[in-house]
């Protein structure tokens, strides 16, 4: 007479309840990490901000009639910004950096001139990867912005007349 073994003895019933098992840690792991990491691109207020696109795209015309051009150059840790063409504009400037998927590395830098009419800065670090790049004055009654990757070996350009396409 054959003795049946109990099933817990058994290593087929362990395999058929190990698999699912791993399956619903990996599921709880996997949630815990979406929860802890919400992603930046989500706008909670996304009406409002809707509407300020109205407000972005009056400042982009009035850039357009002031007919406003910039060279950025941007070496290593070191900014230099020059208006090439337009009304001179001798008053401080905002230059923003925007990450394109990582919103705790945006920033923004407050250039004043120098005698020779340039916007100069330093960063804590250089610049890597695809980044918006907003310049607008320190009122914040026109703006102009553009999107380049750095590093770059040719100056990026700020044109107002480049936004209006």
């Amino acid at each position: 007479m054959n003795k049946v073994e109990p099933w817990y003895k058994q290593g087929w019933p362990w395999a058929l309840i190990i698999l699912p098992l791993i399956v619903v840690v990996a599921c709880v792991i996997m949630l815990m990490i979406a929860i802890e990491n919400k992603p930046d691109l989500v706008a909670e207020d996304y009406y409002k901000k809707g509407k300020a696109i109205n407000v972005d795209l009056s400042r982009l015309d009035k850039a357009y009639r002031l007919a406003l051009k910039f060279r950025l150059n941007v070496e290593g840790e070191n900014i230099k910004l020059t208006q090439t063409f337009g009304e001179p504009q001798n008053a401080a400037l905002k230059l923003r950096f925007i990450h394109r998927t990582q919103k705790a590395k945006d920033f923004e830098l407050l250039l004043t001139a120098n005698a020779a009419g340039e916007f100069e800065q330093t960063l804590n670090k250089p610049l890597e990867g695809k980044w918006t790049i907003q310049l607008e004055s320190f009122d914040a009654s026109w703006r102009i912005q553009t999107v380049d990757k750095f590093p770059t070996d040719i100056d990026t350009m700020l044109d107002s007349f480049a936004n209006r396409m």
